[in-house]
């Protein structure tokens, strides 16, 4: 041996033809810089062919476990400094694996033994090590910064070494162990949902250890998942005391609350809303004026007066960015005394709002707007079945506040009369409207799913949907003159990749669609050819994926689906902070006061509200998926109708038709044939039989398997029913897809979890035995 090794004694005692330790590989790459295996070899004075091999060995094991990168052909080695350490937020996987999720950069692959480490949404220090043969970098935690959470829901289970609550996905790769005093204590018993507090987080080798603080077996299942989801997803659910303080401080508004406000009680304003609603961010009146021109009043709850700028509840608003939604359960932005009551603009009180008094022409194009502060006394809470009603002259259900009430009756006449014409500006700007279902989940008394039924949209919910546009309109207007401090709600236009896509999709329909920079009338045209079939849901759904995203920013870009050059939100400040930003700007404008200075930045503001909106929605859809799926789960075996929705290269998506619930056909269940994914004409083909799905088809399945893990629904295909128009075959001409051979290939199943439990030592006893 001719090199000089700190740890030298450390390695002759382990290995007999001792190496270079790990700490001089680094004190060399540290020295010379990097260097490759050859050159380290010939720098040690290494001529022994089982000690080159040895060192290689060792670089490769120094790059897994993050101590030194390579970079190059062949391999050049250097230590890992300060600057390779990058910052993240860990997704996890309900298979185990899980990323580092990076701002700018591609993200870091996590291995199942860096996820021993963290819970999902854990924010860490983490060092890109190697490229893995599907050219993802692997990546290794170098610590653990923040912890997400410290509460966990899960399941008790017992076995012969002791109690764990097991969770679900995304943490499902992270079962906390709790002792049986502990489980003796709070009269646990296996099988209940408990809420654990974390006492030692988890190592390379140990579980996470806990206690129990709750049990939640009064609780249904609906209520689990949701307080689950909050906790899983870093959702606030409760109010500290001094955000309730200060949202319990305030009255009923008095008359000294009504100075330098315009006193608009004598109009007949009402709310129109859903049945189920407690929050009334909104009411609406119209008259007609000489000419036949329109006057719209949009009265907006002025929750800047009670939510003051960088007090306590405005830092909690602004820490919830909106209000977050289930089914049946709501997690408010603002405290219930201030969204239900007094910012809430219930009938037959005073409630101090912001109105939106915008001119039309008879036509429907906006003569002039103005904003001011106002008090306003809503003279009828109207339901939307309601008003379709009285629309449709069904007067059974019709209330008397709006039959007995001459002003408001004509109130709402004129409205209605104005909406036809507002209509007709939304087609002339080729504003779009996807024939897509909105769906309503009834529950039984045990907090199961009793039924799912579509949401119908009349006329009443177009009408306020219209009026709401004309006033964020107009707010965004006013923005942008007056050049205020507000974020804008921007929706970009789809990008080349995906005008590319939905280019050759629109050859089936023999419609042409450019493939790169498409405008709204590109889209209309696609919409208004195939809004008729049997199949446009599929069709729509699929030109709703090549939209963008929208988002919140100080710096206009207009919103492309909409058909608008500027928009805002103004309308609902009880239930999102954009909203309550735009509130505060206009109104310090027109009453000629300070705008406030806020404790963030506009920039940081966009982020903000675009991050927690995408929170709400992605926890609103998986608590929606879990109970879906849940459902399913008595439903196995049995046989529905359904449509292709989406066609992957690895199967079909099929929406089921009396259900609207999801589900996966993977290719090895799709029949007995090799199928091709055709992904410009979005079909799978079948190369030996000519068998084609595609979207629309109408087929019939089986309920195979459901997932709760990874909250997947496998369907088997038995039949396919009727193809749809662009997905015809001779065989489908002849017979309209009847009478085909059922298919009953079980090959590829999705592999549900595994029944054992792992031990509390993540190797002991060869059980939960990590992947090598």
């Amino acid at each position: 041996m001719t090199w000089n090794d700190p740890n030298a004694q450390q390695e002759a005692q382990n290995y007999d033809n001792p190496i270079p330790s790990r700490l001089l590989i680094l004190q060399t790459l540290a020295d010379e810089g990097e260097l490759t295996h050859k050159q380290l070899a010939e720098s040690f004075g290494i001529n022994s062919e089982d000690q080159f091999d040895a060192l290689g060995n060792r670089l490769k094991a120094m790059t897994r476990d993050g101590q030194i990168n390579r970079d190059g052909r062949p391999y050049k080695y250097r230590a890992v400094t300060k600057q390779d350490v990058v910052t993240g937020n860990v997704s996890a996987h309900a298979k185990g694996f899980g990323f580092v999720i990076l701002d700018d950069m591609p993200d870091l692959f996590l291995h199942e033994k860096q996820m021993r480490w963290v819970f999902n949404g854990d924010t860490v220090n983490a060092i890109g090590t190697t490229t893995d043969n599907r050219g993802r970098t692997e990546g290794r935690i170098v610590e653990v910064i923040d912890r997400q959470q410290t509460h966990f829901i899960g399941t008790l289970e017992k076995d012969d070494e002791g109690y764990t609550v097991s969770l679900a996905s995304p943490n499902n790769h992270q079962p906390i162990t709790v002792t049986e005093d502990n489980v003796k204590a709070v009269n646990a018993k296996p099988g209940v949902a408990v809420k654990v507090d974390i006492i030692d987080w988890p190592t390379q080798h140990e579980f996470a250890t806990g206690k129990i603080v709750n049990v939640m077996d009064d609780d249904n299942d609906r209520e689990v998942i949701i307080e689950t989801t909050l906790l899983n997803y870093d959702i606030p659910s409760e109010f500290s005391a001094g955000v309730l303080k200060q949202a319990n401080s305030y009255k009923e508004p008095t008359p000294q609350d009504f100075k330098g406000r315009t006193d608009v009680r004598d109009l007949p304003l009402v709310t129109i809303d859903g049945e189920d609603s407690r929050d009334f961010d909104d009411a609406v009146y119209a008259e007609k004026r000489q000419g036949g021109n329109y006057r719209v009043v949009v009265a907006i709850a002025d929750v800047s007066h009670y939510v003051t700028p960088n007090s306590a509840l405005d830092h909690e608003a602004f820490e919830r960015g909106t209000s977050v939604y289930f089914p049946h359960h709501v997690v408010p932005m603002l405290p219930e005394v201030l969204s239900n009551g007094l910012c809430s603009l219930n009938p037959g009180v005073d409630r101090l709002c912001m109105v939106a008094d915008i001119k039309l022409s008879r036509a429907g194009n906006i003569t002039g707007y103005e904003f001011y502060p106002s008090v306003m006394h809503s003279q009828a809470r109207l339901t939307y079945n309601q008003v379709n009603d009285y629309f449709d002259g069904n007067m059974d259900n019709v209330p008397d506040s709006l039959t007995d009430n001459k002003d408001v009756k004509k109130a709402v006449d004129t409205m209605h009369q104005l909406y036809k014409v507002l209509v007709k500006k939304r087609e002339e700007r080729n504003a779009m409207e996807f024939e897509t279902p909105e769906t309503f989940i009834k529950f039984n008394e045990e907090g199961g799913i009793d039924a799912i039924v579509p949401r119908t949209r009349g006329d009443s919910h177009k009408l306020i949907e219209e009026l709401m546009l004309l006033a964020n309109t107009c707010a965004a207007n006013f923005a942008l003159k007056n050049e205020l401090p507000v974020l804008y709600r921007n929706h970009d236009k789809p990008d080349s990749e995906k005008s590319r896509m939905v280019h050759e999709y629109a050859k089936n329909f023999g419609i042409s669609f450019p493939e790169e920079n498409p405008t709204q009338a590109d889209y209309k045209r696609i919409i208004e050819a195939t809004k008729e079939r049997p199949d446009a849901v599929s069709i729509h759904s699929m030109l709703l994926r090549s939209m963008m995203q929208a988002n919140y920013s100080p710096d206009n870009i207009g919103h492309f689906g909409l058909a608008y050059d500027e928009y805002s939100h103004f309308t609902s400040p009880i239930r999102r902070y954009p909203d309550l930003m735009l509130h505060r700007a206009i109104k310090s404008k027109v009453t000629g006061k300070k705008q406030p200075q806020m404790d963030f930045t506009l920039e940081e503001a966009g982020q903000q509200t675009s991050d927690t909106e995408r929170r709400a929605e992605k926890a609103s859809r998986f608590v929606e998926s879990w109970l879906k799926c849940h459902y399913m789960k008595d439903h196995v075996g049995e046989e529905f109708d359904g449509v292709v929705t989406t066609v992957t290269n690895f199967g079909l998506f099929i929406n089921l038709t009396d259900l609207f619930i999801d589900g996966l056909v993977h290719i090895s269940n799709v029949g007995k044939d090799f199928f091709v994914y055709d992904e410009k004409q979005q079909q799978l083909i079948g190369q030996d039989k000519g068998m084609i799905y595609g979207l629309g088809d109408l087929v019939r399945i089986k309920v195979a398997a459901v997932n709760m893990d990874l909250l997947q629904i496998d369907f088997e295909l038995i039949a396919k029913l009727k193809a749809s128009a662009m997905n015809q075959t001779k065989k489908d001409t002849r017979s309209n897809g009847n009478n085909q051979p059922k298919q009953t290939s079980q090959d590829g199943q999705a592999i549900t979890s595994d029944d054992k439990k792992p031990s509390r030592r993540r190797n002991s006893r060869g059980r939960g035995k990590p992947k090598s």
